[in-house]
């Protein structure tokens, strides 16, 4: 299996890369693993609506340029779905199972995704109502996809 996590933003605190990074080596055990980092839209801190949009439209084309063909994308957004470890592991099994081993998860910038990313998408992911940094959803979502692994394989895993 194939697993891209594309995101918006470099990551710079530390302690989220070195979780990143462990997270990232124990997956190697269970999937090839491709996180792609593209650029954030430089722009002020208060926007307008078209500015926000310009800007989501902007990073949903370059999210959109890593996507392959044959990807099953999934986009992490606070309206999507909201699934249990459990219905994550299911998931990504059932995805094997139907022969779609390109799985792209997707977390956008600060301002969220372009309806261009969105629509692209075959499922949206929500992890909570609440909101989150991007650079900490790339952590948590490696976490779960981790975990999601073990529950596949009968692999104990702390609850």
């Amino acid at each position: 299996m194939q697993i891209q996590i594309i995101s918006v933003g470099k990551i710079k605190e530390k302690y989220l890369k070195l979780g990143i990074e462990e997270f990232s080596k124990r997956l190697q055990a269970y999937c090839r693993l491709t996180p792609i980092e593209v650029s954030d839209e430089e722009a002020p801190d208060t926007l307008s609506a078209k500015e926000v949009e310009r800007v989501k439209e902007k990073e949903g084309q370059r999210i959109l340029q890593q996507l392959r063909p044959d990807s099953y994308v999934i986009a992490l957004a606070i309206d999507g779905t909201t699934w249990s470890s459990e219905e994550l592991a299911r998931e990504i099994d059932q995805r094997a199972t139907y022969g779609q081993s390109q799985i792209a998860f997707i977390i956008g910038g600060s301002h969220g995704l372009s309806p261009q990313v969105l629509q692209r998408a075959n499922k949206k992911l929500s992890f909570s109502k609440m909101t989150f940094p991007h650079q900490l959803m790339k952590l948590i979502l490696l976490e779960q996809i981790y975990r999601a692994f073990r529950i596949n394989r009968g692999e104990p895993y702390h609850k």
